[in-house]
């Protein structure tokens, strides 16, 4: 990596925000470049600092982190958005995946996870493992209303057949590499897939594409679409 990946830390907790900045701050790829105590210093951090991710607590007392990362997410050339949180499948983490979030970390995940994450979500890839995408997956197909599922399956059935292909694909976890695998195309032209598909839904990644494939429930024999 040629340049360092400039982070905000966005916490209430002061004690929170400084084991952060110990623990990021540390690796020599990661400059710390501000911290933010509440959602509403957000906007104004990110047009002074021009992070390339924020690390973003959700449950804050004044404006929480979904909010702001909604808010966040809406504009043009926003950072990406780690979200962290205490639970796996919380609904509040959902809507923060929905709304662009690139993934989450747990507040008790090992300092090398967090580094990981941060470099990975850097380098343009979400912050969700297979196993960790199927159990969110799960929380929404048991959440999701049928007219979600509904408006999911109208918007896939847009899709050209090999572009249905890789949304599925995405909805369980695989990376590009195991997609082209599977439907036997180069990972170049599924990257051009998943690009058509993020531009014609207006999606900011890949996460998103896995939560409509399961709004629509066209998973493990849950329905056909187009």
């Amino acid at each position: 990596m040629t340049t360092t990946i400039q982070l905000l830390i966005v916490d209430d907790d002061p004690l929170v925000r400084a084991g952060l900045a110990l623990m990021l701050g540390g690796a020599e790829d990661i400059t710390i470049v501000g911290e933010a105590a509440d959602g509403s210093e957000v906007a104004d951090a990110v047009a002074r600092l021009r992070p390339d991710v924020v690390l973003m607590d959700i449950r804050m007392p004044g404006v929480d982190g979904l909010t702001a990362t909604e808010r966040l997410r809406a504009e043009s050339d926003a950072p990406e958005v780690i979200v962290l949180t205490t639970f796996h499948a919380d609904e509040q983490v959902l809507r923060a995946l929905r709304a662009g979030a690139a993934g989450f970390v747990l507040k008790d995940t090992p300092p090398t996870e967090i580094v990981a994450a941060v470099r990975r979500v850097a380098g343009g890839e979400p912050v969700l493992s297979p196993a960790v995408t199927r159990q969110l997956m799960s929380h929404v197909a048991g959440a999701a209303p049928d007219d979600r599922q509904g408006r999911a399956r109208d918007r896939l059935a847009e899709l050209a057949e090999r572009e249905r292909e890789v949304a599925v694909a995405v909805g369980r976890g695989q990376s590009n590499a195991e997609i082209a695998a599977g439907l036997y195309m180069s990972v170049p032209t599924v990257k051009t897939h998943v690009s058509r598909i993020l531009s014609r839904f207006g999606f900011n990644n890949r996460v998103q594409i896995a939560l409509l494939v399961h709004d629509a429930g066209v998973l493990d024999g849950g329905g056909h679409v187009g």
